[in-house]
Formats: C-alpha cells, sequence, structure tokens
C-alpha cells in the first residue's frame, strides 16, 4: 500500500503530468500537492472541490443511484482530471496534464491503479 507523498510520485510519472493534487471536497483542504510548476497545485485542487460539490449535487436532485468515477475538463493545452478515491467519496484525486504529452486513456488507467494502493491514515 502507498501514502499519500508516494502515490503523488506515482502520478508525476504518468505521461505529460503537470502536478497532482489529493483533496478532501468536504473540507476544501488539500492533504498534498506535487508539482505544478506555475499552476498553484493547492489552489487548483481546493478549486475544484466546487466542481465535485456541483457535480454531487446535481446527481443527488436527479435521483440517480451513480457515483462519480471521474470528471474531465479539457482546456486548450491541458486536461485536469478529477478521481474519486476509491475507498471514499469525500477524497479525489486532482491531476493536470500536457495535452500534447499525455494519453487521456492510458492516464486514467494509471491513475485507477494508483488510486487502487493509496492507504489513508
Amino acid at each position: 500500500m502507498a501514502n499519500i507523498q508516494d502515490s503523488l510520485n506515482q502520478i508525476m510519472e504518468i505521461d505529460g503530468a503537470v502536478g497532482a493534487a489529493l483533496v478532501d471536497y468536504k473540507s476544501g483542504m488539500t492533504l498534498g500537492t506535487i508539482g505544478g510548476g506555475s499552476l498553484d497545485m493547492e489552489l487548483a485542487g481546493a478549486g475544484n472541490t466546487e466542481v465535485v460539490r456541483a457535480k454531487k449535487s446535481i446527481i443527488k436532485q436527479l435521483q440517480l443511484d451513480e457515483q462519480i468515477q471521474d470528471i474531465l475538463i479539457t482546456l486548450d493545452n491541458q486536461y485536469h482530471l478529477i478521481r474519486m478515491f476509491h475507498e471514499n467519496d469525500d477524497i479525489f484525486t486532482y491531476v493536470a496534464l500536457n495535452k500534447e504529452k499525455s494519453n487521456l486513456a492510458l492516464a486514467r488507467i494509471q491513475l485507477e491503479k494508483i488510486d487502487g494502493t493509496l492507504e489513508l491514515n
């Protein structure tokens, strides 16, 4: 099992990874960040809590018996991928990927594998 820092390090090995954050969406608090360059991963991770909250609210209002697996936001030069943590849907992983250097399908598969090994204690 991997801890938060190990998981964040593994995420940065994904082709095109710019930065990542592990976030508690209920509090908006980041549990850990890595990379980002000019992108403030603390702010980006915390800011995306609003995206998760909005989607969860709509799912509830529509009375869907569904859980979010991931959310993709496509920008001109980047993909921003939000993946809900497999053991606790209050936690999500936020990853920024360089659009030219990444393979979105492979990144999603790799992120799912990393998520499966993460242990929060």
